[in-house]
């Protein structure tokens, strides 16, 4: 006969995994609908890569963005050749999208300011983590634009 203290043990075990349950993240890797078996009875599902933001340093290329100076930006979920570009400058807080053309180096970055400003930089990515452009701000300011992750 099991004593009491052994019938707790069974009951407080039980309820600590009876809330337990895995979900897989991307149930069908194939994108057919259907779970990818390895032959050993458990479903392969493969885990999506991490993609660290990419740093955009803005440095003046002319008179009215050296009275301005230099800036860093960031490109965040950077997917599929497109993420989110922000920065500050000037007390403008600056938001907008960097892309680039699908099996494509060249991209475009174009982002608004809450004061009314606006920006458009053209950059090419030299590999996968390092890129560089230039910059053209609506007051005429230009920079030199470079990427890295």
């Amino acid at each position: 006969m099991l004593k009491v203290s052994s019938l707790i043990a069974i009951a407080l075990a039980g309820a600590a995994l009876s809330g337990c349950y895995v979900v897989p993240l991307n149930q069908y890797p194939n994108g057919a609908n259907t779970p990818v078996y390895n032959g050993g009875g458990a479903a392969i599902v493969p885990i999506a890569a991490y993609r660290p933001n990419f740093t955009a340093r803005l440095y003046p290329a002319n008179d009215a963005a050296a009275r301005q100076g230099g800036v860093t930006g960031v490109i965040s979920n950077p997917e599929q050749g497109h993420g989110q570009f922000t920065f500050a400058l000037g007390g403008e807080m600056y938001a907008g999208e960097a892309t680039r053309t699908p099996n494509s180096t060249k991209g475009v970055a174009n982002a608004s300011g809450n004061r009314g400003g606006f920006v458009r930089c053209d950059y090419v990515m030299s590999n996968a983590a390092l890129g560089s452009g230039s910059c053209t701000f609506a007051n005429g300011a230009r920079f030199d634009m470079h990427i890295s992750q």
